[in-house]
């Protein structure tokens, strides 16, 4: 067949894309390299979690978010986390830009399998929330989120405490799974927060009780002292809204009485009751561990006046 000019043109144009389309053998090496083994991992732990010679943080702290929906507890907790903790919280290795892409990226983790009950894709939205609990720390300390993201991380934290269905605390092969605490902490971490309004406290509140009424199990591995925990770091807070507080516990305690009404009790209202009181009592034991202001004083009679009642 005779090829005119045009056609010519057009071949080597698809030659060109061929050749682009073509993987990189030099890059692909390169990624393989960068997947490291357990024993970096542990002799970065030995060496005082010091950067490794020759390395950048920034890729080393993504290659370490890949192994929070590890089901192997030592790559996921004894080593990721605790790395990432340090890198992120105690060190300080990472820019405000870096801290915000992770923001980003753990954040939409949290929606992942959302929804699925009794699989490992729990493993990574529970330990996405605990790691955002480290920026939200970091936060605190040198301010990096802004409002807008701010708002946007107490939204999701909120909206992940009520929708996560994978409730399990620890698994004999796997570990802590421990969405609900996980979820916990990052929560306390943003109620210390300066950009914490006080509209907000409503809205943490009703998360939690709504967490603690949809359990369909009585909380066995201190999930209760974790979201007590948040409450006590907002009944601290100069803007503290005790009228509000004081309503909810009654309104808590309220719905509660309903479980005597059927003797014997039905199960999901005594597992109901039984969570609820769990969190009362915590509440008392963490706001007395706080420093003591007329606000804490009274939510903690609040608080024991409902308990004295049950």
């Amino acid at each position: 067949m005779k090829r005119t000019a045009g056609m010519r043109a057009l071949i080597f144009v698809w030659c060109c894309i061929g050749l682009l389309s073509v993987p990189d053998a030099k890059a692909q090496t390169v990624s393989r390299q960068q997947s490291h083994g357990r024993e970096y991992w542990k002799q970065i732990q030995k060496n005082h979690y010091a950067i490794p010679t020759g390395e950048e943080v920034f890729p080393l702290v993504h290659e370490l978010s890949g192994y929070l929906g590890s089901p192997d507890p030592e790559l996921r907790d004894d080593l990721a986390y605790s790395i990432l903790a340090t890198w992120i919280v105690r060190q300080k290795q990472l820019t405000p830009e870096e801290l915000v892409a992770l923001v980003e990226e753990w954040q939409g983790n949290l929606r992942d399998g959302i929804g699925e009950a009794g699989t490992n894709s729990v493993l990574k939205r529970s330990f996405s929330a605990l790691c955002l609990e480290l920026l939200a720390e970091r936060d605190l300390k040198e301010p990096f989120l802004g409002e807008t993201r701010y708002r946007k991380l107490l939204d999701e934290a909120l909206l992940y405490l009520r929708e996560e269905c994978d409730l399990r605390g620890f698994d004999a092969k796997m570990g802590w799974i421990h969405a609900t605490a996980h979820t916990a902490d990052l929560l306390a971490a943003l109620a210390a927060n300066p950009l914490f309004k006080k509209q907000d406290q409503g809205r943490v509140l009703e998360a939690i009780a709504q967490r603690l009424a949809t359990a369909n199990e009585i909380f066995a591995y201190g999930e209760q002292d974790r979201l007590a925990a948040v409450a006590a770091v907002m009944i601290v807070r100069n803007d503290f809204d005790n009228e509000q507080w004081n309503s909810w516990v009654t309104k808590l305690d309220k719905d509660d009485s309903s479980v005597w009404k059927d003797i014997p009790p039905k199960v999901p209202a005594l597992v109901r009751f039984e969570n609820d009181s769990y969190f009362l009592r915590a509440a008392v034991a963490q706001i007395s561990l706080r420093a003591n202001t007329p606000s804490s004083t009274e939510a903690q009679k609040a608080v024991l006046a409902a308990l004295r009642e049950r």
